[in-house]
């Protein structure tokens, strides 16, 4: 049987460590959370490999190091509210979970939905919720939130997201793709005002609700 702990430890040391991710508090969660909980049945002796993982219906895990780094960049204070957009079968939501006050984490696919209640409950996640929505459009209900991650590449951040950013000092991460290849970018609010930092290159599968609209055709 494989030994998740172990793996779990590797994770870290070759995959975050020598990628910069750095932060004690960032490295202590993902080195806590059993990720293997959170891919199908059968395939969590891969759960730890350094690439994106299929979870099914066309989703993925992102990779350990990309949501390491993004992770990192977000700066989370333990007083946080998060959004967690995409949050797929809720791995992200509770490596954010042992970061911040409360999660949020959104998702359009009923069934993933029911799947990261379900693992969170059964890990006594007891700080984080799911709630079923379009991701495109975010969660302004429960705004605004400190920190808003997006799990998934997308063409572009939507200014309704953006807008659901708490005025001073509120935080996104998302990896935006381009033609060749996506930028993990930093976003962050300053009252009207929006700052936005590329961080590093990176490339993981695009978030349902976040394609590039088709322009006209003449």
């Amino acid at each position: 049987m494989l030994d998740y702990a172990a793996a779990r430890r590797n994770m870290v040391d070759s995959q975050l460590k020598p990628n910069r991710v750095l932060e004690p508090r960032v490295v202590g969660a993902m080195a806590a959370v059993p990720r293997e909980a959170f891919v199908p049945e059968g395939i969590g002796g891969l759960a730890y490999i350094d690439e994106d993982l299929s979870i099914g219906g066309g989703r993925y895990l992102m990779e350990p190091m990309v949501f390491g780094r993004l992770l990192q960049a977000c700066r989370v204070d333990a007083g946080d509210l998060v959004l967690d957009v995409g949050c797929g079968t809720g791995y992200a939501t509770a490596v954010l979970a042992r970061l911040a006050a409360t999660v949020v984490g959104l998702e359009d696919d009923p069934n993933l939905r029911a799947r990261a209640t379900a693992t969170l409950a059964k890990l006594g996640v007891d700080n984080a919720v799911v709630v079923e929505g379009a991701h495109a459009r975010g969660n302004p209900g429960n705004g605004p939130y400190d920190v808003i991650f997006l799990g998934g590449g997308v063409a572009a951040v939507p200014q309704s997201l953006r807008e659901q950013l708490r005025p001073t000092g509120g935080r996104l991460a998302a990896v935006i793709l381009g033609k060749r290849i996506g930028r993990a970018t930093l976003i962050e609010r300053h009252g009207d005002l929006f700052s936005e930092r590329t961080l590093f290159d990176a490339s993981v599968p695009l978030l349902p609700g976040f394609a590039a609209e088709r322009g006209f055709v003449f």
